[in-house]
């Protein structure tokens, strides 16, 4: 195979691989943001579904059937503290002479990284209002999907990743009916807007002589690739209510969204054999991002103790493959086979006096990614999540606050790519990955 048609492989491969990246981060389950509601938050989000409200517009577009006009803003701060440690990540060369001379080296840089996932904030918003005595509207915006992860060039992870960025919004149009005094339902419209920024290094490789292949494997010597893509698609939600005396149950679905992610490619810092490969070219990524089944319950034991329970099933499934077209006529299928998955939570409000309510919560949100194939992208492990909160009413206005503290399992870090698409170079990235993190909710609710 000649120094040119390694090239052009090689340039058609990375193309592939950073659209391919689009999808990873804006469809990890550890990037879905469950902090959506501030009173729900206080109570590991337990009991959403079935609860009233405009808080709960996210879980259920059947909470707000019912209810007077109200407006609700919240903030949801996070504070992490993570790691992602090497644990043998190495480059295996296969340089073609007259045979195949193949050479395995470990990847040098610092092999013990700080701080990988960015702390930062998250807002939400929601309004509802009655239209005669048995219809509602309503609108929430939401940031289902945020998250960020760096790399120095430095570190031994900068093939696999350096930045990893995502941010969305979500706008959920809501209608909902009262059908009978114990049955409530809901449907809406969601626009959802998805905007990524990815990047990492790529070794070079030089050929100087037919017997005497070398190799560089410094950041001094480093390509580099990034990608920048947005896009807006399209879903829907349904819901209902049901209501049996001191006995609340809440049943809702969100669609899976087919997205499309329109961005560009730059490659740039090639050399030698691979110079050619330097490019900057127009993409588009689609794949699909799960659906969300809800089952949530609410007991009043007595006046001031309710109990709450809910179980969420997430269709991870459906992020099977990430089809991607690129240039004129290129196209590739980028298996994923990301697993199904099952999260839910415990929790209860206790009402102190009419005007005062604690609450406290034990959430399980497990990881979809599976063992196989874990990247430093989304360096992500199985939480348990232990919640309290607090909302003060006075007047019409209603103050709520909630603080978590995740407990992050360790997980390992497994993935092994052929970084160019022609065997010249293969990333086997291995590693290890723990955090924790505590976060923080406020929020305000207005009934008028």
């Amino acid at each position: 195979m000649t120094p040119r048609n390694l090239a052009r492989m090689g340039g058609i491969a990375l193309t592939t691989v950073l659209l391919a990246g689009v999808a990873a981060p804006a469809m990890a389950g550890s990037f879905y943001v469950q902090e959506q509601s501030t009173r729900g938050q206080g109570r590991a989000n337990s009991g959403e579904g079935a609860d009233k409200g405009v808080q709960s517009l996210w879980w259920n577009p059947a909470a707000i059937a019912g209810t007077q006009r109200q407006v609700y803003t919240g903030m949801h701060g996070l504070i992490l503290d993570s790691d992602v440690n090497d644990r043998g990540s190495s480059l295996t060369y296969n340089v073609p002479t007259p045979a195949i001379v193949s050479r395995t080296a470990p990847v040098n840089g610092d092999p013990h990284v700080h701080n990988v996932v960015e702390s930062g904030i998250i807002p939400n918003f929601a309004v509802s209002m009655p239209i005669g005595e048995r219809f509602n509207v309503g609108m929430a915006v939401q940031a289902p999907f945020n998250f960020t992860t760096k790399y120095e060039p430095t570190d031994f992870a900068r093939y696999d990743a350096l930045t990893s960025e995502l941010r969305s919004a979500n706008v959920s149009l809501v209608a909902a009916m009262t059908v009978t005094d114990w049955l409530d339902i809901g449907a809406g419209f969601d626009a959802q807007y998805a905007k990524a920024t990815l990047s990492s290094a790529l070794p070079n490789v030089a050929i100087p002589g037919v017997f005497a292949p070398t190799y560089a494997v410094s950041p001094s010597t480093d390509g580099r690739n990034q990608l920048e893509g947005d896009g807006w698609d399209y879903g829907w939600n349904a819901g209902a209510q049901m209501h049996f005396g001191k006995l609340d149950l809440g049943l809702s679905y969100r669609s899976k969204i087919e997205h499309e992610l329109e961005g560009t490619v730059n490659l740039s810092g090639l050399t030698g054999v691979l110079a050619a490969a330097n490019v900057s070219a127009d993409g588009v990524a689609s794949f699909t991002t799960p659906w969300y089944a809800t089952v949530s319950a609410r007991y009043a034991v007595n006046d001031r103790l309710t109990l709450n329970a809910q179980v969420n099933q997430i269709g991870w499934s459906e992020f099977d493959a990430i089809r991607v077209t690129y240039g004129t006529s290129g196209s590739s299928t980028i298996v994923q086979d990301y697993d199904d998955v099952t999260s839910g939570a415990i929790g209860f409000d206790y009402k102190i006096d009419p005007t005062m309510t604690v609450r406290a919560g034990l959430g399980y949100d497990p990881t979809p990614t599976p063992d196989d194939h874990r990247t430093a992208r989304i360096p992500d492990g199985d939480r348990f999540l232990y919640t309290a909160g607090l909302s003060k009413s006075v007047g019409s206005m209603t103050f709520d606050g909630a603080v978590t503290y995740i407990d992050i399992d360790t997980a390992t870090i497994n993935d092994t790519r052929d970084v160019y698409g022609n065997g010249l170079v293969v990333s086997t990235l291995r590693g290890e990955a723990k955090g924790h993190g505590v976060g923080f909710s406020m929020g305000a609710t207005w009934n008028f």
